[in-house]
């Protein structure tokens, strides 16, 4: 098994329960971390025609963590993560097609860490939505 689908591999449990009962799935790996995707329908639906901005910051948020996690597990660490605050910019309607999402930490450190993540939706190029985290890292519960 190849170091992406060994990373896959574990990541697929990972999805908390309202993850999943979005629709939000882990496709693949990009650059290292989760890459995820989310198919609009009737539990995602915004405005006529628009994914919900709601289910977009959950994607995101998914990314990022779940970027930190892999970047975490590459290093053999195990943190409980924290989130400290989140942002999320809304660039662009995202329509009723498939959005993908992937995360990337930029900085780990022993108690902190940044990541961001963006989402998209035929074009990588042209984001629907960013977001930023500062997550607090916590020794694992005993």
């Amino acid at each position: 098994m190849n170091d992406n689908a060994a990373l896959l591999a574990r990541f697929r449990d990972r999805l908390p329960p309202y993850a999943r009962t979005l629709g939000i799935e882990i496709i693949g790996i990009q650059d290292g971390a989760p890459l995820m995707a989310l198919d609009p329908d009737s539990r995602t639906l915004g405005r006529p025609g628009f994914v919900h901005g709601g289910a977009l910051s959950g994607l995101l948020e998914m990314a990022a963590i779940l970027a930190l996690h892999a970047e975490l597990g590459s290093r053999n660490e195990t943190k409980r993560l924290k989130p400290v605050n989140v942002s999320i910019e809304f660039l662009r309607g995202a329509t009723l097609q498939r959005c993908y999402a992937v995360g990337r930490v930029t900085r780990a450190g022993r108690r902190i860490a940044n990541v961001t993540a963006e989402a998209w939706q035929t074009d990588r190029a042209k984001p629907v939505a960013e977001a930023w985290m500062n997550i607090l890292l916590a020794e694992p519960r005993e």
